[in-house]
């Protein structure tokens, strides 16, 4: 589903799918990343990543999980903004410098909520996949939406 215009509740179908853009991923952005915010050895030194378990420089799990963000933001563009209510989060590969990423995010669940009635809870399988299709990131979350006003 390709829209552009704020999304809410009624618009929402179970099975809907939302595909983003793609994220090109490149060694810079891993190393300014894991500077910030995971300054582990396997996402700061090529050598020291190729003795891991990682077999390789990976990107910071936190830093697939970024780039999600940016993507689903764009892609979902729910009214009032995507709201976290809770989420599950996997990383079944590791994400590397050369991926060009995307998400498809499949809505699994519609909760209109009854103690508010401007509002509802969404669930939403996300996969994060590179440009082989592999997944690099898998995350369930549920997400406050809001009721087209009126």
């Amino acid at each position: 589903m390709a829209t552009s215009h704020p999304v809410y509740l009624e618009d929402l179908a179970v099975g809907d799918i939302f595909r983003s853009a793609e994220h090109a991923l490149d060694t810079e952005q891993i190393f300014d990343f894991a500077r910030q915010f995971d300054p582990q050895p396997f996402h700061l030194d090529p050598q020291a990543a190729r003795d891991s378990l990682f077999k390789g420089l990976a990107a910071s799990g936190w830093h697939t999980a970024a780039i999600t963000m940016k993507l689903l933001v764009a892609s979902l563009p729910l009214s009032g903004g995507i709201i976290g209510a809770g989420v599950e989060l996997q990383w079944p590969r590791p994400t590397r410098a050369d991926d060009r990423l995307h998400v498809v995010s499949t809505i699994r669940q519609i909760v209109p909520s009854r103690s508010k009635p401007d509002r509802g809870i969404i669930t939403v399988e996300c996969h994060t996949l590179n440009q082989d299709g592999d997944i690099c990131q898998q995350m369930v979350t549920q997400i406050v939406i809001l009721r087209r006003p009126g």
